[in-house]
């Protein structure tokens, strides 16, 4: 695709009703500097990115008839309904790329809007950054993730616990449409306004299901696959998004909002970094459970327009949630078998994965290193060494492996599902802390490993070691906003 001078708009999220949004504008940034591009996406999206500092001036300056707009939308934070909206986020438009699909470019950080309530808007950079790095990592795990596609200081002050440099993250998803965006239609709109919205979402990311003999049944149907696959993934690289609420589940299926997302060493099913979750609702474990528990939500927005008769509506959609169990099972144990070596799952295998978690987590074993080691002769003796327990699993696991699979194939299975490195914690919040005073070479090699992550070299080593256990014990993540 030819590189273009500007972005190529459309609007069609405004033919929906106007509840659903607010014509919003950009705060004037006083000296917007960029700090990071992601050139390859620009690219590849068909913006040249040495014009993407001069398509920011063009948006700010105010000088042009661009659409821009933030979404309304409510959501279960922590578990609770409220009414919310995109509180510092403005969408610029969707871009029409070179296949006809169209991506939402979103400015985040920009200042207040109709829906920021007592907050100013504004993000700093550090979060901002933070953002950038993660799901950029995210995406070439393999897992479905909204993009970055630059980060820029805007020139003054976000005040937070300390006064931090403000910046705006420039981002692309496939849609922003929310659980959330239907819990909105679905208790302030009427039944009509709430199947617009939903017939809008079909064609919009599902135009397979428009003929199906009931497609909103079949949007309930093809989100919950989506959402089981998506947290599947989360779980086999140890992510932790930390706010699992609502209004941050994508019927795009895309990974975002990342605020005190991080990534698991140790493992342990209760993990959770965030310092907004007290009682560990969004804990590594749990994350199954609250997807089901999201899904049943989104499931009763569409009670109203499923069936005309209430009672087959409730039984429905009843039906599709009664599927999450059996469906999670399958294709967790499908992507974790994978781990170990076996591309086909078999019930009869799952036992392998839940007896080695129950070892990692009693012997404090790092998540992501015990997978990799698996898939080394060398290093499967020093897991085995560590106790007997440890050495009769990898005694069975071997035996099976070799009978069934040949431990060849098995790691080359290994090594396209098992990450040699994830960003690390202590290396995220170093190379965060040096790009803050203007030094970024960290984060750009951090940024550079994470490019092929399931590819080993000896320049990978100091990324692949865990914090030490008084770093890991007390680390938080925060939402940054």
């Amino acid at each position: 695709m030819k590189p273009q001078n500007t972005f190529r708009f459309e609007y069609s999220y405004l033919n929906l009703p106007e509840k659903f949004f607010s014509f919003e504008y950009p705060e004037v940034f006083i000296k917007p500097e960029i700090v990071k591009i992601n050139d390859k996406l620009c690219r590849d999206i068909g913006i040249a990115p040495e014009n993407l500092l001069r398509i920011i001036d063009e948006i700010k300056s105010g000088n042009n008839d661009k659409k821009f707009f933030s979404q309304a939308y409510a959501g279960h934070q922590f578990g609770h309904f409220t009414m919310l909206g995109d509180g510092r986020a403005i969408i610029l438009g969707e871009h029409i790329l070179e296949n006809g699909n169209r991506v939402d470019i979103q400015l985040k950080g920009s200042g207040r809007t109709a829906y920021s309530r007592n907050g100013d808007g504004k993000a700093t950079l550090k979060a901002m950054l933070r953002e950038y790095l993660i799901s950029e990592a995210m995406y070439n795990f393999g897992i479905s993730t909204s993009r970055s596609l630059a980060v820029f200081k805007t020139g003054e002050n976000v005040y937070r616990e300390q006064v931090n440099d403000g910046a705006v993250l420039l981002r692309l998803m496939k849609s922003h449409i929310r659980i959330g965006t239907f819990e909105y239609a679905a208790n302030f709109c009427t039944k009509n306004v709430l199947k617009e919205l939903s017939y809008y979402t079909i064609k919009r990311l599902y135009p397979e299901l428009i003929n199906e003999d009931n497609p909103i049944l079949s949007l309930l149907r093809k989100f919950i696959q989506i959402q089981v696959n998506l947290v599947a993934d989360w779980m086999r690289v140890g992510f932790i998004h930390g706010v699992m609420n609502t209004d941050n589940v994508a019927l795009s299926g895309e990974t975002f909002d990342y605020g005190p997302c991080a990534f698991m060493n140790y493992y342990n099913t209760s993990t959770v970094y965030s310092s907004i979750d007290h009682f560990g609702r969004y804990a590594y474990g749990n994350q199954p459970r609250i997807i089901k528990w999201n899904l049943a939500r989104f499931a009763e927005t569409l009670l109203p327009i499923l069936h005309d008769d209430e009672n087959i509506a409730i039984q429905l959609a009843q039906n599709e949630i009664n599927e999450f169990d059996n469906l999670w099972e399958s294709v967790y144990y499908e992507k974790m078998l994978k781990k170990i070596g076996f591309e086909a799952a078999s019930p009869d295998l799952y036992f392998l994965i839940d007896d080695i978690l129950k070892l990692m987590q009693k012997n404090y074993l790092d998540f992501t290193n015990t997978f990799f080691m698996l898939s080394d002769e060398n290093a499967r003796e020093i897991i085995s060494n560590k106790n007997d327990e440890l050495k009769e699993w990898v005694r069975i696991w071997e035996n099976i492996i070799t009978n069934k699979v040949g431990i060849d194939n098995a790691i080359t299975v290994m090594q396209k599902n098992n990450p040699v490195l994830i960003p690390r914690n202590h290396i995220v919040e170093k190379a965060l802390n040096e790009a803050l005073t203007g030094n970024l070479e960290l984060f750009e090699n951090l940024l550079k490993k994470t490019l092929k992550p399931y590819y080993y070299e000896v320049e990978t080593d100091d990324f692949m070691n865990p914090p030490d256990f008084d770093f890991e014990t007390r680390y938080q993540t925060f939402c940054g906003t």
